[in-house]
């Protein structure tokens, strides 16, 4: 077990609508340092500039200072604070040899933005409906991580970015505290409210908030 304490970090999914439903802006990370080679959503750790410790302020106003910032280095995104939405937020077990307590906001994008990547920490970006991407991720085409995967999951039955917007709107921002289990060798992702959480006895019988990582494809279990 890690004896660190979590990096703050956050993370802005950038949405628009398209021509077929609402897309979000992927960036693929170089194959070097975390999240090597994944498609990712623009953010990073919280930065000394992002804390105004002399305002008696919480992470999370640093967080979306943070978010703002990454999506201007990382995609030419210039946002305004306000138009981030507070979506969820992510905690990998502690076992992970390099834990990041990251905030997950949602943000229309600018109108008529182009994305520009350094071609240094990110090597290329598409605009994708998010059930394409949970697609090609089966497909092995993307590595996504289990929270873009989740997330990603999550907007795929908005139709709209309004709709995204009053889906992270209507309820508080889910917490998402990863313990991980593995049956048959299976790596399975188990969250607060499922049965299994505490033990890992994955066929009890109750509440289910899981990602089993096949190899044919990822399947989500909630409960909703």
């Amino acid at each position: 077990m890690s004896d660190l304490e979590p990096i703050p970090a956050a993370t802005v999914v950038l949405a628009r609508d398209g021509s077929d439903g609402i897309e979000v802006l992927m960036l693929r990370r170089s194959s070097r340092g975390a999240f090597g080679g994944m498609w990712v959503f623009p953010g990073g750790r919280v930065e000394n500039e992002d804390i105004h410790t002399d305002d008696g302020e919480d992470e999370l106003a640093a967080a979306r200072r943070a978010a703002v910032r990454e999506a201007a280095e990382e995609a030419a995104a210039v946002l305004d604070e306000a138009s981030l939405v507070t979506f969820s937020h992510w905690l990998p077990p502690p076992v992970a040899p390099k834990r990041f307590s990251t905030w997950f906001f949602l943000s229309p994008a600018p109108e008529a933005l182009q994305v520009e990547v350094d071609n240094q920490e990110i090597h290329d970006h598409e605009w994708l409906r998010p059930a394409e991407a949970i697609a090609r991720r089966d497909n092995g085409e993307v590595e996504l991580a289990p929270p873009t995967w989740v997330t990603l999951w999550r907007l795929s039955g908005a139709e709209t970015v309004a709709d995204a917007v009053r889906l992270a709107e209507a309820s508080e921002p889910q917490r998402f505290e990863t313990h991980m289990y593995f049956p048959d060798g299976v790596p399975v992702a188990v969250w607060h409210d499922d049965v299994a959480y505490d033990t890992g006895h994955l066929h009890a019988h109750g509440r289910r908030n899981r990602l089993w990582m096949l190899p044919d494809g990822w399947r989500y279990e909630v409960d909703v």
